[in-house]
């Protein structure tokens, strides 16, 4: 038996399903022209070769009993679902530029985008694809029907991130249709009126937008070279958007106490940890720059996840094929989204039940946080098979600089009662200290 995905429902044209682990889309015979016409003057082909929309295939695997259903194509299957405010600077950036990079193929094919969603963009190998075959329509000589759309996920939320501060793509949680360009217009600094296409393109679309929006605006005529030039300004002003900001964790690896011996130590136990669990998929929590989730992807297909969007854009910028680097904050994780908190998945649904790394992790969570280890670790029997999980004594300096500030009322911040908790839902198969410092790390399956 199939499922439709949640996601799926406000297109007229198609929709998602799942079946034996494979994606399938339906598409509807209110589609069939533009999917022929895609198809036959090779713009399907075209963008699939140039590495911009997913690869797919007409499939008789599976039927739909439907009056409505003209096709069925299966799609290569995204290792990891990730939505846009779990995004880093350069991920949004780059699924920007991509998107009007399609769209100036698709005129020179005498078609366009009628959806220009960030959603609509997926990283896969270490790069953004188009997944939706159904957001193409025959070109006509009028206003880009997607443009207003593509400011509101794109551009305006990237404007945020650099003109006032990289954690704003958070915003979009509340804004599932793209954060509204009055919005944007009014939070950027007011010196971003000198920028040309910050100004055409947010502050007087935006404008624009109140003057008009209960009013019939007339449809008029925009020529090839006229929608071409829209789609250049856009592409300038987005590859011109840069942000020079900084955080706590960005620089996290220049500031530990592992000496030399202790850091190689560590890495030769993660390794070792890893390979004993032979896993497929591997979640990598507190990932930092990705140092670990590196180790993980020499064998495995990682989704490593920090709370600092800019250590998630430096390890982003290393295009690991077999990593995914996004925004997420273990304590506070991504909720569900959208038309019945189900259109977007929470992130704890989408990475499943794999192999998590918790390294240096959990005396952040405790103290920082103040989660206790009990709730830590039912949370992790919930999405872990194995764990391979880092114990920092409450002497290490790390810690001690965590509870400088602090009254010391973590009493069950300790190694005992570490090991008591976690062998409620997990079984030690190994466990290592690492050398010359007062780290311990685990590795643990569940008991489930």
């Amino acid at each position: 038996m199939y499922k439709i995905d949640n996601a799926s429902f406000r297109d007229p044209a198609g929709y998602v399903i799942h079946h034996d682990d494979n994606i399938y889309r339906v598409i509807n015979n209110t589609f069939k022209i533009e999917y022929e016409h895609c198809v036959k003057n090779g713009l399907f082909k075209k963008l699939i070769d140039e590495n911009l929309l997913l690869p797919f295939e007409e499939s008789e695997e599976l039927r739909i009993e439907s009056e409505k259903s003209y096709k069925i194509l299966k799609q290569e299957k995204i290792n990891f679902i990730s939505y846009p405010y779990e995004w880093s600077f350069d991920m949004l950036k780059d699924a920007a530029l991509t998107t009007l990079k399609i769209q100036k193929i698709c005129i020179e094919y005498g078609v366009s985008l009628k959806d220009a969603s960030s959603y609509n963009i997926q990283f896969q190998n270490g790069q953004p694809l188009f997944i939706d075959i159904t957001s193409f329509e025959i070109y006509e000589e009028k206003p880009w029907v997607a443009y207003r759309q593509f400011c509101e996920h794109f551009l305006g939320t990237l404007a945020l991130m650099a003109k006032k501060d990289v954690r704003l793509s958070k915003v979009l949680i509340n804004y599932i249709d793209g954060i509204p360009l009055d919005i944007v217009s009014n939070i950027i600094p007011k010196t971003t009126f000198t920028n040309f296409g910050l100004t055409a393109h947010l502050h007087a679309h935006a404008k624009a937008q109140k003057k008009y929006e209960e009013k019939k605006i007339g449809v008029k005529k925009l020529g090839k070279m006229q929608l071409l030039g829209i789609i250049s300004s856009l592409e300038s002003t987005i590859k011109n958007l840069k942000f020079d900001q900084k955080t706590e964790w960005a620089d996290y690896y220049k500031d530990t106490n592992y000496s030399s011996e202790a850091e190689n130590h560590k890495v030769e136990i993660v390794r070792e940890f890893i390979q004993t669990t032979n896993t497929k998929n591997i979640i990598d929590f507190g990932a930092n720059d990705g140092k670990y989730s590196k180790i993980a992807a020499e064998t495995s297909f990682v989704i490593s996840v920090d709370i600092d969007p800019i250590a998630v854009n430096k390890n982003y910028k290393n295009k690991n094929k077999n990593m995914i680097s996004i925004i997420g904050d273990l304590s506070n994780p991504t909720p569900a989204i959208g038309w019945n908190n189900s259109e977007r998945s929470s992130f704890l649904e989408r990475i499943g039940k794999n192999t998590c790394l918790a390294l240096a992790l959990i005396h952040h969570l405790r103290i920082t946080y103040g989660v206790p280890l009990l709730k830590q670790f039912e949370l992790f029997s919930k999405v872990s098979e194995n764990l391979i999980i880092e114990f920092v004594d409450k002497n290490d300096s790390q810690v001690v600089r965590l509870l400088q500030n602090r009254e010391d009322v973590f009493d069950d911040y300790t190694e005992e009662n570490f090991e008591k908790i976690a062998s409620k839902y997990f079984t030690v198969l190994k466990s290592e200290r690492i050398k010359d410092s007062k780290r311990k790390i685990y590795l643990m399956k569940n008991k489930e």
